[in-house]
């Protein structure tokens, strides 16, 4: 059973491993057209790089061992996000605006979702060096631009806005265990254990927190939020941001809604959240939102806001493609013979010299085509079968 591999842990055979490729060639394709620049961080690193303060889930998730050469923690990445911060604070430095992608592996301690590889690919972009909501709605509209590029439809996009509870909590002194909790029975949509911890906190307050699990549906929800919520300014702003993206990016989804008490990745991010939900997935296939403080670990925090995907948790929901069939060559030496496999390749086709020469192995090539000579000239005929 030495083959065995672990659980939640699989290989990529040829046609989707080629798929894979061809998708991540296309995203960041699009991404470079938009004025993103490709970044390549390390798969390993000193824990304490990889591990956003205060955020217990990805401690959690991430594989960690001993260095031999220092005997300091490493760690393998579970998001590439940190890394692409750290390298924005320190390798590169900008004081503008910087656009950043990437693409590569992450390890999972245990699967996010039901369906979910240990082993995720992840391919996203991040923007930093802008706080507005143009900078939002740039990079929500990359990440629904490239779900629509790869042939993937029937998206609702999920929007929500971290500000809003953080700004409930705000003129209170809340112990970050209360803060965890409120954040999880939120997250749950609780309402039982939500009242039970908003006994001890004010009247105004509770009615906040308890009306958040019931802020969620269409674009309707921001007028119910403004007749239920505390006039705030931040989250006055919060809301005028939720309903000014999902006008604008309404043509891309193929339906929006807006959830308040959708808190994901509360503990860095800082502003607006969003996630893309399609019927054949039992998990988000996209996130995103703001997290102007990730760059506090390293020194230099500064506005920014990103999106990121799993390229394989994405494979299955591909509209299917025809086979693409090879032309086969016989083994020869044959000055002309390799001429025309040349130009057959240089012309995008592909062309699989049959080394055995055998007919019975045939079909595992995957030819409907073939090189023959005739009358002194390589010709490409049909393979009758």
């Amino acid at each position: 059973m030495k083959w065995l591999l672990p659980e939640y842990i699989r290989d990529m055979l040829p046609d989707e491993a080629w798929r894979i490729e061809q998708m991540r060639r296309d995203v960041l394709e699009l991404l470079r057209s938009s004025g993103y620049q490709l970044v390549a961080p390390p798969l390993i690193e000193y824990a304490e790089s990889l591990l956003i303060r205060d955020s217990v889930d990805m401690d959690l998730r991430t594989f960690k061992l001993v260095d031999q050469l220092s005997g300091r923690t490493l760690a393998l990445r579970a998001d590439i996000t940190p890394q692409v911060a750290r390298i924005d604070a320190h390798l590169l430095n900008r004081q503008g605006i910087a656009r950043l992608c990437y693409a590569g592996s992450v390890a999972h301690t245990q699967p996010a979702g039901v369906m979910s590889t240990r082993e995720p690919l992840q391919i996203g972009a991040e923007l930093y060096g802008h706080g507005g909501i143009e900078s939002d709605l740039e990079i929500q509209w990359l990440m629904l631009r490239a779900l629509f590029l790869l042939g993937i439809r029937d998206i609702h996009l999920d929007l929500g806005h971290v500000d809003v509870f953080h700004a409930v909590l705000a003129e209170e002194e809340v112990s970050g265990e209360l803060e965890r909790a409120l954040f999880i029975a939120l997250q749950q949509k609780d309402v039982p254990t939500l009242q039970g911890l908003v006994r001890t906190l004010p009247v105004p307050v509770q009615n906040a927190l308890l009306a958040l699990p019931q802020l969620h549906g269409g674009v309707e929800v921001v007028a119910r939020a403004r007749s239920v919520l505390p006039q705030q300014p931040r989250i006055t702003a919060a809301l005028a941001q939720l309903e000014i993206a999902a006008q604008q990016l309404q043509p891309l989804a193929g339906s929006i809604g807006i959830d308040l008490a959708e808190l994901r990745g509360y503990h860095y991010h800082s502003g607006m959240v969003f996630a893309v939900y399609h019927p054949r997935s039992h998990d988000a296939i996209a996130l995103g939102g703001r997290y102007d403080n990730v760059g506090k670990t390293f020194g230099r925090a500064r506005p920014a806001t990103g999106f990121s995907m799993d390229l394989r948790q994405l494979y299955p929901l591909l509209p299917q493609q025809a086979q693409v069939r090879a032309i086969l060559a016989p083994y020869r030496a044959d000055p002309a013979l390799e001429a025309a496999i040349v130009a057959l390749r240089e012309q995008g086709e592909i062309v699989v010299v049959d080394l055995l020469g055998k007919a019975e192995y045939r079909a595992e090539l995957n030819c409907d085509r073939e090189l023959v000579l005739r009358d002194g000239k390589w010709l490409v005929v049909q393979i009758n079968n």
